[in-house]
């Protein structure tokens, strides 16, 4: 049985607050942990999109970098470049990008690194035993990490049902090419009946895929599978018809979040905060109503465990659109989001079964 921490976000003195508890953390689930030589620590985000305010504040990331220099590490910031026609397609509109969005020092006293070059082009083989992929294709500054922090916000997603410490890890630490092997098997169609013509879809897909008229068209010759159309569409007009699509996803994305941390398990931890859930992620340039009001913080040295806790907390927690006996992610996106979860346990990534330990 994994242990995973939690932090509650209600508190009443300086000594016990919200930024306290992030560090406290990070020193109770990575009790023995030590960076030697100036090891280079990558703390795993998402800067967020242009236009969108739910991605974690570097406010919070802040305490993380400090406990790992105190750690003896040197922390970096550090994502992938996205498939899709967003702010962060390219290393130059990614750093933007993070600026933009206050991922500056002296808030977080870490620079921030693109970990797959100027163009997404840069990675390394990861080597690998899963039932998808005997090999992945890691980015390459996540490669070169001495460890990994996933610091994740946990929230819906249109093709996995939930994103969050596996998510972030898989689709996040992928370079381009590896994302797109990822997403191969999605194809999305448009429900006509649903569609406003507004080309937001067309706008961000990366492929020249779609066309709009009296309602947008998806040309499935040049389609990449990359689901942003589905996940952009404000009136929820694309979706994916065969299921089995998205278990697949959910797979190689547990897959490739195997390769992230190879060898370096030993000196890695996971963060989700269960803040700002949205139903989607933090890639489109603006934001839903959260469906569950603000958790807290779990961190644990397991990712499938730290996933898991996160899942069961928000299907615990009363919504304004649902109680707690529902599956809020499957009823959202009709994805069982679990899939994920049991391929990371299956293939060694880590267990579902947990102690939960409270230490607000």
């Amino acid at each position: 049985m994994s242990k995973v921490y939690f932090a509650g976000l209600s508190s009443s003195t300086k000594e016990d607050n919200l930024i306290s508890r992030i560090k406290k953390l990070f020193e109770i689930t990575g009790e023995g942990i030590s960076y030697k030589g100036n090891e280079l620590i990558a703390l795993k985000v998402h800067f967020g999109e242009k236009g969108i305010d739910t991605y974690l504040r570097p406010v919070q990331v802040a305490p993380i970098a400090e406990a790992v220099k105190e750690a003896g590490g040197k922390p970096f910031l550090s994502d992938t470049n996205t498939l899709y026609r967003g702010s962060r397609a390219n290393a130059v509109d990614h750093h933007r990008t993070a600026q933009d969005n206050g991922w500056l020092r002296p808030v977080v006293d870490a620079p921030v690194v693109i970990a797959d070059g100027l163009h997404g082009h840069e990675f390394y083989i990861v080597n690998i035993n899963g039932e998808h992929y005997s090999e992945v294709k890691i980015g390459a500054a996540f490669l070169q990490a001495d460890g990994i922090i996933g610091v994740s916000h946990f929230k819906g997603h249109g093709l996995t049902g939930f994103g969050g410490t596996l998510k972030n890890l898989g689709m996040g630490c992928g370079s381009r090419a590896g994302k797109l092997i990822m997403h191969c098997d999605v194809n999305p169609v448009v429900k006509k009946e649903k569609c406003i013509a507004c080309g937001k879809c067309a706008e961000w897909c990366p492929a020249d895929a779609i066309s709009v008229a009296q309602y947008a068209e998806i040309d499935l010759e040049k389609c990449i599978g990359c689901g942003e159309c589905k996940i952009v569409c404000p009136e929820n007009a694309i979706k994916v018809e065969d299921t089995s699509e998205t278990e697949k996803v959910q797979e190689k994305i547990a897959e490739y979040a195997l390769g992230a941390i190879k060898g370096k398990e030993n000196k890695s931890l996971y963060y989700n905060f269960i803040t700002d859930v949205t139903p989607e992620c933090d890639c489109p340039p603006w934001r839903k109503a959260p469906i569950v009001p603000d958790i807290g913080i779990v961190a644990s040295r397991d990712p499938v465990a730290v996933d898991q806790a996160a899942y069961d907390l928000v299907n615990q927690t009363k919504g304004s659109e649902f109680q707690t006996e529902v599956d809020k992610f499957e009823k959202l996106h009709n994805i069982n989001p679990a899939i994920q979860l049991k391929h990371a346990e299956k293939i060694g990534l880590g267990k579902r079964d947990y102690k939960l330990i409270d230490i607000s």
